[in-house]
């Protein structure tokens, strides 16, 4: 098990406890969870949380932070020799803890005893075992604590240098992945053949998926996590994978590339525009600026180009304001990542990616940017634009006569069999600028067909 220095850990907790105070603070880990029946279990995967502030990853874990005796605590069990006959010996909890900073360990089943139910403050669980244990086993009737909230989110947004090269050894995995991809995708071929080939290169940096493979001809959906096409000559390929580290850390990377290893006239159009939007995204970030306006200048240039192609027409100013960019690019242009892929999500959107007076559109694709507020140094997220062409969505707004002014919907005919393009990469927020993570990824067209063609 690697851990950052117990030093590291403590820091964490101490600077929490100087945000929380008149209350103890409780950070749970995770359970096992079955699979389809109690001994059969998913992979563990320890709760982000609790592993940013106590770095544990073993099933069965709470941790106790108490600002006003200045103490903190691991509750769980040893391993007992039942325990060891199936799993194994593993290193004592007590011996774990100490290397994270924590001189005292106690069985769990002294946690209700221990606990002092006024002021109590944890953070909103989501799996329903760990709502059961909190209602019943340690009678908390009170909600989730907005004050942890905010404190543990605006910790954890900021990544401190040990976080950041941990990042970027996941984005180095996710860029072998990616490369792989690329080497193994040819005419004729399965999409599950690739993703074996994406599997067989994590498993060989000892790491794991930080989300289910996205590996598809329909990159027209978002997250389309089907594998069974077979890839043709004259289509598209979008590969969404990404690698989390034995430190838990993610990586998030998307590339799409030409089934044959060269695009076509159309299909080199159309990533000519998203390479562009993302390009002049990641040059637009610094601390300070607002990333919904950089979604807004990404769907400003996106419309400028499929308006040169005749798709669209109209005043720029007048398609961004009214969301015609949606009909195109239905998501959000990036989102925080970390611990979790989609960083601290379980905590919720409105206080990690909105701020007070910052409120969620309800426009088709800004409602669906998970990061809108202004970013600071030490942040890191996706920068993900893309072009899709979806036929149900198109369709619909065409039936419906939605858009017309804007959209030549005649023309938009000679692309419902295009797909989707999508390019990704993660980006920290430095202090008067951006650095994206890893070693780079081919992405422009010349770098693609470069790696697709000499293998």
């Amino acid at each position: 098990m690697r851990l950052f220095s117990g030093e590291i850990y403590k820091n964490r907790r101490d600077q929490l406890k100087k945000q929380i105070t008149g209350g103890q603070i409780l950070i749970f880990g995770n359970n096992e969870a079955p699979m389809n029946y109690k001994a059969n279990t998913y992979r563990f995967r320890q709760d982000s949380n609790f592993l940013y502030y106590f770095g544990i990853n073993m099933p069965g874990l709470v941790g106790l932070i108490d600002p006003g005796s200045d103490r903190d605590l691991i509750f769980g069990h040893e391993l007992t020799l039942d325990d060891i006959i199936w799993e194994g010996p593993v290193e004592p909890l007590s011996s774990l803890a100490e290397k994270v900073g924590i001189s005292l360990t106690l069985p769990l089943d002294k946690l209700p005893e221990t606990l002092r139910k006024a002021g109590v403050h944890y953070l909103p669980p989501y799996r329903g075992d760990r709502q059961i244990y909190i209602r019943e086993t340690l009678g908390i009737q009170i909600p989730p604590s907005v004050a942890l909230i905010r404190a543990v989110v605006a910790q954890r947004s900021v990544k401190a240098p040990e976080e950041l090269a941990e990042m970027a050894q996941a984005v180095n995995i996710t860029r072998d992945m990616h490369l792989a991809a690329m080497r193994a995708t040819r005419p004729g071929r399965k999409e599950y053949e690739v993703v074996a080939e994406i599997l067989k290169t994590l498993k060989s940096h000892n790491a794991e998926l930080s989300y289910p493979v996205i590996f598809s001809v329909n990159g027209q959906t978002l997250h389309n996590h089907y594998h069974g096409n077979e890839m043709q000559a004259g289509r598209l390929l979008l590969n969404d994978s990404g690698a989390e580290n034995e430190m838990g850390y993610a990586g998030d990377i998307t590339r799409t590339f030409p089934v044959s290893g060269r695009f076509t006239t159309r299909q080199k159009e159309i990533y000519e525009i998203v390479l562009k939007m993302e390009t002049a995204s990641i040059a637009a970030l610094r601390p300070g600026v607002a990333y919904r306006q950089v979604h807004l200048d990404a769907n400003r240039i996106l419309l400028e180009g499929l308006s040169a192609l005749g798709l669209v027409s109209g005043d720029l100013d007048t398609l961004v304001q009214e969301g015609v960019g949606g009909l195109f690019m239905p998501h959000g242009l990036g989102h925080s990542i970390g611990l979790d892929v989609h960083d601290m999500e379980d905590l919720g959107e409105q206080y990690v990616g909105y701020r007070e007076g910052l409120e969620r559109s309800t426009q088709l694709g800004l409602k669906s940017l998970r990061l809108a507020k202004e970013l600071e140094t030490g942040n890191v997220l996706t920068v993900e634009p893309g072009c899709y062409f979806i036929p149900e969505l198109i369709q619909k707004y065409r039936s419906e006569g939605i858009f017309t002014q804007y959209v030549n919907y005649t023309r938009l005919e000679d692309y419902l069999d295009f797909g989707g393009i999508r390019i990704e990469d993660n980006v920290a927020i430095t202090a008067d600028s951006f650095k994206i993570l890893g070693d780079p990824i081919p992405k422009t067209v010349a770098e693609v067909e470069k790696i697709m063609t000499e293998y």
